[in-house]
């Protein structure tokens, strides 16, 4: 999913930051790889594994203004890009879902390491969203991570879809479904690969709606999706299913500990949302069996 070279686009609630937070301990790619199975594995909530930092903090913010022919060379510029149409995306489709007031969430980029209301974070995390200050934090690292050590495909889409991800469980959060699951429900049919289901059918819709958004100007921003974008983005969602993962970590498949959906889930439900859009993404209703 390309974006219009001729788009403009500043969106407030995208904010690079500048430094990083000095905290105890070492960090990087093996250290993000860890946490991040670890989340995927156990289920952990990060709105309460978060720590406060024992370093100190000097970071600065800026609002990025991009382009879209920036925003097809840079990961920064692509998240904003992205987080407009979410925007766009959202503002129309919210109300639908029961959603009163919709209101944004804020994009973070940082590296290495950042402070949130969670807590004090490291790229160990990878991307994650933040209820207590309804901020999706974002390293630009986790996507070369996620190419190089789990096999996803990469493209502008597949990084866009993790964003989406995320945004959906601001959404969720909005709805009060994110604070009703039990982060301990583990399972294939369990509330947390239920929630992370959802969150992945939120993405699709988006994906699905995403060519509607414009400029101020009137310019599309986003083209249509090809073949080849949507078929690295579902690299993407399979390369993170819970038996991906483990499979590719030398684990036996431990269906018990699931927490956000095997490949195949995870690609269904994806291009369901892709199809169907957001009234097809109560994955709270479906029976175990049909999950």
């Amino acid at each position: 999913m390309t974006f219009n070279d001729n788009a403009n686009f500043d969106s407030r609630n995208v904010r690079r930051r500048r430094g990083g937070v000095a905290a105890a301990g070492g960090g990087g790619a093996l250290a993000l790889i860890l946490g991040f199975l670890s989340m995927q594995f156990l289920g952990v909530d990060v709105t309460q594994s978060f720590v406060p930092s024992a370093g100190s903090s000097q970071q600065q913010e800026e609002n990025l203004q991009c382009t879209g022919a920036q925003a097809n060379e840079s990961i920064d510029c692509r998240m904003e890009g992205g987080a407009v149409t979410l925007e766009q995306f959202w503002a129309a489709e919210a109300a639908d879902l029961g959603v009163r007031d919709y209101r944004d969430p804020s994009v973070v980029l940082y590296d290495n390491s950042t402070n949130s209301a969670c807590g004090a974070a490291s790229n160990a995390v990878g991307p994650f969203y933040c209820p207590a200050d309804e901020s999706i934090y974002i390293d630009g690292a986790f996507f070369q991570i996620l190419t190089d050590r789990f096999g996803a495909s990469g493209g502008p889409l597949a990084e866009m879809y993790v964003l989406a991800h995320e945004w959906g469980h601001h959404i969720q959060h909005q709805q009060g479904i994110l604070s009703q699951v039990d982060h301990r429900d583990l399972g294939p049919t369990g509330g947390m690969v239920r929630l992370e289901l959802q969150a992945d059918c939120y993405a699709g819709a988006w994906m699905g709606g995403a060519t509607r958004a414009t400029d101020a100007q009137g310019n599309q921003i986003l083209r249509e999706p090809t073949r080849e974008e949507i078929a690295q983005t579902i690299s993407a969602a399979q390369a993170i299913g819970d038996d991906a993962i483990q499979r590719q970590s030398g684990m036996r498949v431990q269906p018990e500990t699931f927490s956000h959906g095997t490949s195949e889930q995870r690609t269904r439900w994806l291009m369901t949302g892709y199809e169907q859009g957001v009234g097809a993404c109560n994955t709270f209703e479906v029976r175990g069996s049909k999950l």
